[in-house]
């Protein structure tokens, strides 16, 4: 069953749910899993991106947008249509709604951060999981 992580930033952190997903890739990466960042809106897209080229300047997070890359050699794929079907380790959610494909993965990242909107939908999310039987857990992270 598909394991479900929230992480929120606390009230006193700084940045955004973007600058949130740049540390919880770098994690990941660390533990030698891959993820697909579903980001259906390509403007997003293209803005995570380019933040992961530049979240530190002393390391590199291999990845790339699907379609521009190859999938086989890139742990870090940034997908808007949850592409390539091949990924199941980890998804990291940067849509409001839950992704319909969301349950081939092993686990699932959410990310909360003081936008009133990300609020109002991550609780919606966590709801909607929880009502469906999924082990949730939650993690408040200070940037």
């Amino acid at each position: 069953m598909t394991h479900i992580k929230f992480y929120s930033l606390q009230p006193n952190s700084h940045g955004n749910y973007l600058q949130l997903a740049c540390r919880l890739v770098e994690r990941i990466c660390a533990d030698h899993l891959r993820i697909l960042v579903y980001c259906p809106d390509s403007e997003q897209a293209q803005l995570f991106d380019r933040l992961l080229w530049t979240f530190h300047q002393d390391s590199f997070l291999p990845h790339g947008l699907v379609g521009s890359v190859d999938p086989q050699w890139t742990p870090v794929l940034i997908s808007s249509n949850g592409q390539p079907e091949t990924e199941q380790q980890v998804l990291l959610n940067l849509s409001l709604e839950i992704p319909v494909f969301f349950e081939r993965f092993e686990r699932v990242c959410e990310l909360i951060d003081h936008a009133p909107e990300r609020i109002a939908t991550g609780r919606e999310r966590f709801r909607q999981y929880r009502e469906r039987g999924f082990p949730l857990e939650h993690h408040s992270i200070r940037l």
